[in-house]
């Protein structure tokens, strides 16, 4: 946990019991919580100046999916210091492989991980990323 401010962490997931479920897991290690239920409304929060810590991206969603926010997000520069952590049922290589082009700090599959090993990833690449 960084002494100085809590993390701050975007979690874009159509999914709304995850978004909840997430939220309730990252807050209880003191993370400052911002949620987004697509790609675009995600993008839209970044634009207006949000610089989370730490992004935490499905990648099949309406409006907007995971790749493209991502895709846009590079395009526009934005947000290039946060870590971000892959969460999907996607396992293909191909979308494993695209997202790691787009400069992914880590990628899950929902499917075999549970929310504390998700919740522990995130706060060990944000360390790394620090130095610790």
């Amino acid at each position: 946990m960084n002494a100085d401010k809590p993390y701050k962490i975007l979690i874009v997931d159509d999914d709304k019991f995850l978004l909840n479920m997430y939220s309730i897991k990252f807050q209880k290690e003191k993370f400052e919580v911002v949620t987004s239920s697509d790609g675009a409304d995600a993008l839209k929060k970044i634009q207006d100046g949000l610089v989370p810590d730490a992004i935490v991206l499905d990648i099949v969603m309406p409006v907007m999916d995971g790749l493209e926010f991502l895709e846009k997000m590079r395009a526009a520069d934005l947000a290039k210091n946060s870590t971000i952590l892959i969460l999907s049922n996607q396992g293909q290589s191909s979308d494993i492989e695209k997202a790691k082009k787009l400069g992914i700090d880590g990628y899950i599959v929902k499917a075999t991980t549970i929310p504390a090993e998700v919740v522990a990833e995130v706060l060990r690449m944000l360390e790394v990323k620090k130095g610790k």
